[in-house]
């Protein structure tokens, strides 16, 4: 089959979260199982751009409202990311470093839209997919089904997945006329509560939508930003599909990022020299053990509580535990958390901002991840901390509760709460505390969690199903 994913994010080009990750994975494993799949994204003038070979595959232009404009798709040759890549640039709008952030991201991600649908309906054949990411892609179907200029492409299958729901692209409809040409008796296929809404559109047009666990499936019924009622209709066409991780990128025996790689027979080795450099460089105490947080600094991921929940946690234990923070985001929460590096010097530290090698080690070095996530569609954290024998410290919510089992059940490797208040947390750091100095246990779940398959392959299989549904 050949899968277009249409996405604003893919690792390693242009990455704001779990979208780039699974962009830059998905595909890939598609290709190694058979398949044809290519991605398109946004030419943004970031790194991997400036540092790679580009051939020009197409020049186009269209119409965003009564503006004009042209568009260039440049192709990555070498198919260095395991499938072919696709850039496509237009002027004034898509030329910028950031993905997100400017008044003008409707408009950038409308034409951009518009640009994808216009190179595709040129080309001699039809893909057998038209795999669309979040809300920055999902008007795509809308204008394949109903844009007068591209309806020869309604026979082509679309999938919506949805990677967070809380983010929907919402338009005045002032803006319709950026649609090219469409039937205006479809206009109930764009609107929801009086905007144009382009997720609730990609949820109505699309054949069918996934979301990326299974949990998150039914939380999107209870807890969807206005969009509850709208996945209870639709639930008849819509399927949770567990992310996967890169086990070729997260793979802690082969990891470059690492000095002291280990397998899960060397596990207790390996993590004891990994955290001693850890501890090294940001001055904490080996002997205790060592809780972390590796994310973006925002109510979402409930990161508001790290700073009380730490202190409580201190209060509790003692001292008998040390912290470690990488991440940004809220200016405010970033402040306090800085702050705290003065008041418990040796036990607590934290590096504002991202590092992909700090990450690496710390997920090696860790005892244990924190994510008190308000809202986690999937998480691939808690994955790369089960990879890496770090014990995941999780509130139960959607794909995290797909993911880890509470040590206190059968086969169980992980803590779970059930609310993202400071007082859970603090628990659930005490019991990490009193686990730790079970080393036959801890040692028993490091093995356990580390032969988990969270792989791609597995994940892969279930799309093709989705996809095959289709025909």
């Amino acid at each position: 089959m050949e899968i277009i994913h249409v996405s604003a994010e893919c690792y390693p080009v242009a990455k704001a979260g779990g979208l780039g990750d699974v962009v830059g994975a998905l595909p890939k494993y598609q290709c190694k199982s058979g398949d044809i799949a290519k991605v398109i994204m946004p030419m943004y003038r970031t790194k991997f751009l400036y540092e790679n070979d580009w051939t020009v595959d197409f020049k186009g232009s269209a119409n965003l409202g009564n503006w004009y404009f042209d568009f260039t798709v440049i192709k990555e040759p070498t198919n260095k990311l395991g499938f072919d890549l696709f850039l496509i640039d237009i002027n004034g709008l898509l030329d910028r470093q950031k993905i997100y952030g400017y008044d003008d991201d409707a408009e950038r991600f409308t034409a951009f839209q518009i640009a994808v649908v216009s190179w595709i309906s040129s080309w001699e054949h039809q893909p057998d997919v038209v795999h669309c990411h979040d809300h920055h892609t999902a008007l795509i179907p809308f204008m394949m089904k109903y844009c007068y200029d591209f309806q020869h492409l309604s026979t082509v299958s679309t999938v919506v997945t949805i990677h967070n729901g809380q983010y929907q692209g919402w338009m005045g409809w002032d803006k319709s006329l950026y649609i090219p040409r469409w039937d205006l008796w479809k206009r109930g296929m764009l609107d929801w509560a009086g905007s144009i809404n382009p997720l609730a559109s990609g949820v109505k047009c699309a054949d069918k939508v996934t979301t990326v666990s299974w949990s998150y499936m039914d939380e999107l019924r209870e807890n969807a930003n206005g969009l509850e009622a709208l996945f209870e209709f639709e639930k008849g066409k819509s399927v949770g599909i567990l992310n996967g991780i890169d086990n070729e990128v997260w793979n802690p025996s082969t990891d470059t990022y690492i000095e002291n790689r280990f397998t899960v027979k060397t596990v207790t080795k390996g993590k004891e020299q990994n955290k001693q450099i850890l501890c090294n460089q940001f001055g904490l105490d080996i002997t205790k053990p060592l809780f972390v947080f590796i994310g973006r600094l925002v109510g979402e991921k409930a990161a508001d509580i790290l700073p009380g929940a730490i202190r409580t946690a201190i209060h509790q234990t003692q001292g008998d535990a040390c912290f470690l923070i990488l991440g940004s985001g809220e200016t405010s929460i970033e402040w306090e958390l800085q702050q705290m590096t003065n008041e418990y010097k040796g036990i607590y530290n934290a590096y504002i901002g991202y590092n992909e090698q700090l990450s690496h080690l710390i997920y090696a070095g860790a005892d244990f991840l924190l994510m008190p996530s308000r809202v986690e569609p999937c998480g691939l954290n808690q994955m790369y901390a089960m990879r890496y024998g770090t014990v995941p410290v999780v509130r139960s919510t959607g794909g995290l509760k797909d993911t880890v089992t509470d040590m206190g059940d059968t086969d169980g490797f992980g803590i779970r709460f059930n609310n993202a208040t400071i007082d859970d947390l603090a628990y659930s750091i005490g019991r990490g505390v009193a686990v730790y100095q079970d080393k036959k246990h801890m040692e028993w779940m490091r093995k356990h969690m580390m032969q988990i398959d969270h792989s791609w392959e597995s994940t892969v299989f279930e799309y093709r199903q989705v996809y095959q549904s289709l025909k």
